[in-house]
């Protein structure tokens, strides 16, 4: 017996040990060799950048960069942004020439602004051997964990083959009677609010925020908007815990450590997978028990259909479905108010255009609502919305991790190397878009295909694309045309401009604007 016990002891001393040499490898592989064989692997091909400080990178510079510029509100309303939202790339540009490599804590980036180089990575060449990188998928782990937005490879593949059914013309086209009664509903929220007063103040982001969570609370999860509501407002708050988990070191194992920061993390997200557990329980009861004929049209019962299917390799399960839930609950209600919230800021300040959008808007829907037939002919108003794309794209980076060596444009990547491309600096590049890039003309996007200009990628571009875009515009063509049918609004002197970053690109203290009902 005690031969036993000093056998198990031995036993359990080797494995410990060898956890522990896995965890110090892995480790040392991460934050020192790494590191230095990408960094001269580059530096052999002429692209340099900031030394790498041990374990931290570049992160200290950054977050010490960017504190300094969004310390303040900026002075006017100006659009030149990128040296508020990223002073760390505009000095290593200048210092390292247009591409260089910077290190996030372990993680290699390279900063990639030659179009030609991007449409070449985000074709269909690279799908499967780039993807979102461990970092990433760690980072957003209890935000939107598997979710579309975070897959890789075959997995993606899947995923997108499945989704993408959901957001197809004909499925979209039966969802704008959803839209036009929610905006109806915040139109006349607006007007209660105004009484009978000419002209009222309103902070008007909140308004767009409720209704974009109305819209896709009901097109795709069919469920109540209170409901809707609740499962944004944990939402917004693991968005701000994990854009603020993003300027730490992640060490290996790290996440088994408890911390007050973690722990509250994850009762968020347990508090989210509850309210979308009972959504999904009631679809699915209704199905099984004869109260509905199947689980719904919208994305959540395409899912549970999807789950039903008993297949080999890839399927959905519970864990999965919720991931994909958080996914889209997210991207169609934030980009898709922020999209909103800058546009209405742009045409408070523009009042030119708005008058310009307003005619278009009643000689394309007179005095009625706007209907699928309308959408195409509203081209002043989709010349709008690409401008204010432009200038405040919701995402303002793209990234893309080399799952393997592979050649791009004149430049070898090597496998571990996660490209990034600033799409701000890009939208904001006097270079490609003029001597005005920095100032709203919608006049720009006027007689060309906007998806065919390579210079604009709010959307991205390739096969990974975004797969709600066709959605996102419907709803912001809806909602900016029954807006302008019915007040004509301008900035508040309260606005205070000032563009932040909190993994999507937002007004710090959102947007007030006078609002003036053109009719009950």
């Amino acid at each position: 017996m005690e031969n036993f016990k000093l056998i198990f002891l031995q036993l359990l001393a080797v494995l410990l040990s060898l956890i522990l040499f896995k965890a110090i490898w892995v480790t040392i592989s991460c934050y020192i060799i790494t590191p230095f064989c990408i960094r001269r692997f580059m530096a052999k091909q002429g692209v340099y950048g900031p030394k790498p400080r041990f374990l931290v990178g570049n992160l200290k510079d950054i977050a010490k960069l960017v504190k300094i510029s969004t310390s303040t509100d900026m002075p006017s309303i100006s659009h030149d942004i990128v040296g508020r939202l990223m002073p760390h790339l505009l000095l290593w540009r200048k210092l390292y020439g247009k591409r260089f490599t910077y290190w996030y804590g372990s993680e290699p980036r390279l900063c990639l602004t030659e179009t030609d180089m991007i449409k070449e990575l985000l074709s269909s060449k690279f799908v499967q051997n780039t993807g979102k990188s461990w970092l990433q998928q760690e980072g957003t782990r209890h935000f939107i964990g598997r979710g579309l937005l975070m897959a890789n490879g075959a997995n993606w593949s899947h995923q997108r083959h499945i989704v993408a059914p959901a957001f197809m013309a004909d499925k979209l086209k039966g969802h704008v009677g959803y839209m036009v009664e929610c905006t109806k509903k915040m139109v006349r929220s607006l007007h209660d609010v105004i009484g009978s007063s000419t002209r009222t103040e309103v902070e008007i982001g909140s308004y767009l925020t409720m209704l974009t969570a109305d819209i896709i609370a009901r097109t795709e999860f069919d469920t109540s908007y209170e409901t809707g509501r609740r499962i944004f407002h944990l939402l917004d708050k693991l968005q701000i815990l994990t854009a603020q988990s993003s300027r730490y070191l992640w060490i290996p194992g790290s996440r088994f450590f408890p911390s007050k920061f973690r722990r509250e993390i994850k009762s968020l997200k347990a508090e989210v997978e509850r309210l979308l557990m009972a959504i999904i329980e009631t679809k699915k009861e209704g199905a099984e028990f004869g109260r509905m004929s199947s689980y719904g049209k919208g994305l959540l019962g395409m899912l549970l259909a999807e789950m039903q299917k008993k297949k080999e390799g890839f399927s959905y399960d519970l864990e999965m479905i919720m991931d994909e839930c958080k996914t889209f609950f997210f991207a169609g209600h934030d980009t898709s108010a922020l999209l909103l919230t800058w546009t209405v800021m742009l045409l408070a300040t523009n009042t030119e255009w708005q008058e310009k959008a307003r005619a278009e808007v009643m000689e394309v829907c007179g005095n009625g609502v706007p209907t699928a037939d309308h959408l195409p002919k509203l081209t002043v108003l989709q010349m709008i919305i690409n401008e204010s794309l432009r200038l405040y794209p919701p995402a303002s980076l793209l990234p893309r991790m080399a799952f393997q060596d592979f050649k791009l444009g004149d430049l070898r990547i090597p496998k571990g190397l996660s490209i990034w491309i600033p799409v701000l600096a890009i939208h904001h590049d006097k270079s490609l878009w003029g001597n005005d890039a920095n100032e709203f003309n919608p006049d720009r996007f006027s007689g060309r295909s906007f998806a065919l200009t390579r210079n604009f990628l709010p959307f991205a571009s390739g096969p990974r694309n975004c797969v709600g875009q066709a959605y996102a515009l419907m709803e912001a063509k809806i909602i900016l045309a029954m807006l302008l049918s019915s007040f004509s609004f301008t900035i508040s002197e309260n606005y205070r401009h000032a563009p932040v970053n909190v993994l999507t690109l937002k007004p710090k203290h959102g947007v007030q604007i006078y609002l003036k009902p053109l009719r009950a």
